[in-house]
């Protein structure tokens, strides 16, 4: 399943980006992120993983991010494993004005078993609407400052 979402951040690029390129600053925009934990690499590098641990109440999970491109200012691919499933994700920056930015997000999921198969296959939307959650959260941070994930700014 591929699909591309995109947002307006009524930020700078420099804004969203000095943002965009914290661990640290994804536990307030990813709710449900309580740790991360690097595993090799230089953070932040093409090749880099890192560990995202997450709890959703009922259901625990755990992502292993592999950074395939970081050019910063304009582009961010990684892919992400877990178990049944693997997503692999290119977001792109660009300046709409000196107080705007667009924040496109392409994402491709990649079933690894037959239960994911059938839960893109049976509930498409649950992914999509999950990215753009993600994409309002990290919005709502850089716009007002205030945290949505587990951290307290």
């Amino acid at each position: 399943m591929k699909y591309t979402t995109e947002i307006i951040i009524h930020k700078s690029l420099a804004e969203v980006i000095h943002k965009m390129n914290s661990t640290e600053n994804m536990l307030h925009w990813q709710e449900g992120l309580v740790s991360t934990e690097h595993l090799s690499g230089t953070p932040g590098e093409f090749g880099a993983k890192m560990k995202l641990n997450y709890d959703f109440g009922n259901r625990k999970m755990a992502l292993i991010e592999t950074i395939t491109k970081s050019n910063f200012p304009n582009e961010f691919h990684a892919t992400y494993n877990t178990e049944g499933i693997c997503n692999i994700q290119q977001n792109f920056f660009e300046s709409i004005t000196e107080g705007e930015t667009k924040w496109i997000s392409k994402n491709e999921f990649q079933p690894t078993t037959f239960a994911m198969h059938a839960m893109l296959l049976f509930m498409p939307r649950a992914f999509k609407k999950q990215t753009k959650k993600f994409m309002n959260n990290f919005k709502y941070f850089v716009e007002k400052g205030k945290s949505v994930g587990n951290a307290k700014t």
